[in-house]
């Protein structure tokens, strides 16, 4: 078992920032930086890269529908150079008041797109001159829905890793078994490590029985609140509006 939390805004970021490289002393195995509909995650990822040396830094989400397939992509092998390979891409739908209400984009065939934006982003880690046909995202571009001047190009740097982990944050049946099968990791929420094979068992089952073998084993990212020590009751006060929200 690995220890991650997510970014706390207890203080201003450079409190914040300092409490991670502490927790990374102490032994913190990974954080998660979020967005929603706050401030970016990748900004604040780099900030962290250079303040740290050993923990890995993940976004926990950028959202499907925020960014282009390829500037996903660019995004993380960018935030992978800044450091020195420790990053984790995490990824997900969101949901439509978010996306219609705040991006102002249709939210639409969520774990179809999932499927093609994996596909483009380890095309461009692996360098390859990005090709991609598929029903929701077309690269080049057909020539008849824009110049025709459009053709495959490869990321001009060299990625520090080809294969940066991707981990999908998924909840519903059909997801959760595209997870299982595609990404490297799986962040759930509402995890209860005792009854999650009732809920989500099947659908994993379903999913791994597809997956490439060359993914390993399927990593649980799952969101547990986690406190230590002998008097925790005082920290339900905390975990009660997260849960809630």
């Amino acid at each position: 078992m690995r220890i991650g939390m997510g970014l706390n805004y207890s203080g201003g970021f450079a409190e914040t920032a300092a409490e991670v490289a502490d927790l990374e002393q102490a032994g913190l195995d990974i954080v998660f930086v979020p967005e929603a509909y706050s401030f970016d995650a990748v900004s604040q990822i780099g900030y962290l890269a250079a303040k740290t040396s050993r923990v890995e830094l993940a976004s926990g989400i950028l959202q499907l529908f925020t960014r282009t397939p390829t500037l996903t992509a660019m995004t993380a092998a960018g935030l992978d150079y800044v450091s020195d390979g420790r990053f984790v891409l995490g990824i997900g739908a969101s949901g439509p008041q978010v996306m219609e209400g705040f991006h102002g984009v249709p939210y639409n065939a969520p774990l179809g797109r999932t499927r093609e934006i994996v596909d483009i982003c380890r095309q461009v880690w692996r360098r390859e001159k990005v090709e991609h046909q598929g029903k929701y995202y077309q690269i080049p571009l057909p020539a008849d829905q824009g110049t025709g001047l459009g053709k495959p190009l490869k990321l001009i740097n060299e990625p520090v890793r080809e294969r940066i982990p991707i981990i999908i944050a998924s909840l519903g049946p059909k997801n959760v078994e595209m997870t299982a099968e595609i990404a490297e990791g799986w962040q759930p929420l509402f995890y209860f490590p005792e009854k999650a094979a009732g809920v989500w068992g099947d659908s994993i089952a379903k999913g791994k029985a597809k997956r490439d073998p060359a993914l390993g084993d399927l990593q649980i990212y799952a969101q547990v609140p986690l406190a230590i020590g002998d008097d925790v009751e005082h920290m339900l006060d905390w975990v009660r509006p997260m849960v809630a929200l």
